[in-house]
């Protein structure tokens, strides 16, 4: 008799960054990241030779940032963490699966155990709540790719952007709110929402990601509800010589040290703990703040595991499960203004 294949059974594949997981991993992760051509455009061999440049460049002092980790970036045993969270509020009929840009477990190799799983419906939910070209788009295309080798033809939806989900916007409000109480107590607090920044041609070329970022942060406040919040959104993490997005959060830490404003700095477009948490946000700028004057720097935790996040992405990948549009956002949801013309939704 003929096996009946199971019915029902949808695959999550939660993206992500990733990092390099020990000290002689950190150069072939930064090839991989400076190879990608969502990140330097220039076509090969070019785009090649100079990631093999940068990568070496740049080995040393990231070198240095990951031994203040254990030598290897947190971000994979984290992000496990969370897939096991969504996996057991999911539920019977749901396997989540973790594919990473940059380093193991590879795209592929998330695609390679969704063909194994044998799925009715895939879908892709970025760890990334801002749709940008560099990351979440990135992520599609490498998802694309793989499928394609792999032969792997299911129905697939992305979740490409969910920066003013309700239940998401929650999450980070209730996890704000409870370090912005500890900071009342020196002063009025200047709230910096700190995002990673991008060139600014990679916005003015249509990509919606300052877009969103400044619509999370919007929402936030919002829900928040706090009479005269001092507020900014900021962007870190710049490197080379281009004009990037702005204003810098070192900038605008040093403005609120020497102004003697208790500092609150949130995460706002990372959802996972990694180096540029971990080490940027809590050592560099910490020192920063505190050199400049400041007596008292907080740093809201990422969202990671929290039970409200875990419960929000849940909500989104169960609300899409009839949706038969590539990207979710078409079912109900509105594309980004018109100058964004990278936006997921018109794109796809």
């Amino acid at each position: 008799m003929r096996a009946v294949k199971a019915s029902g059974k949808t695959a999550v594949v939660l993206f992500n960054l990733g990092g390099p997981d020990s000290p002689s991993s950190v150069r072939p992760f930064l090839f991989n990241l400076f190879n990608d051509p969502a990140i330097i455009t220039l076509p090969n061999p070019l785009r090649y030779m100079l990631a093999k440049l940068i990568s070496s460049g740049r080995d040393k002092k990231a070198q240095a940032i990951y031994a203040h980790l254990g030598g290897g970036s947190p971000i994979l045993p984290l992000t496990e963490k969370q897939a096991s969270a969504l996996q057991k509020k999911l539920g019977a009929g749901f396997e989540v699966f973790i594919g990473m840009r940059y380093w193991h477990p590879f795209v592929k190799e998330a695609a390679e155990a969704v063909k194994a799983y044998q799925p009715d419906r895939v879908v892709l939910l970025p760890l990334y709540p801002q749709f940008s070209t560099t990351t979440t788009g990135s992520s599609f295309d490498a998802w694309d790719k793989a499928a394609a080798e792999l032969a792997l033809a299911v129905p697939t939806t992305r979740l490409c952007c969910y920066y003013a989900d309700k239940a998401f916007v929650h999450a980070h409000a209730e996890t704000i709110r409870t370090v912005y109480q500890k900071a009342r107590r020196y002063g009025n607090p200047r709230i910096l929402f700190s995002a990673h920044g991008l060139p600014k041609k990679v916005i003015e070329a249509g990509d919606p990601y300052q877009w969103q970022v400044e619509q999370t942060v919007q929402s936030v406040v919002d829900a928040l509800s706090i009479k005269g919040l001092d507020h900014r959104v900021t962007y870190q993490s710049k490197v080379g010589r281009l004009e990037w997005i702005g204003p810098a959060t070192d900038t605008e830490i040093i403005r609120a040290a020497e102004e003697k404003r208790p500092i609150v700095v949130v995460p706002i477009a990372f959802v996972s703990e990694h180096s540029e948490t971990l080490v940027e946000l809590d050592i560099e700028y910490r020192e920063l703040a505190e050199a400049n004057g400041a007596a008292h720097y907080f740093r809201v935790p990422a969202l990671g595991a929290d039970k409200a996040f875990i419960g929000a992405l849940a909500h989104l990948v169960q609300s899409v499960k009839d949706c038969r549009a590539t990207c979710a956002n078409a079912c109900g949801g509105k594309p980004c203004p018109a100058a964004a013309s990278a936006c997921a939704m018109r794109a796809r």
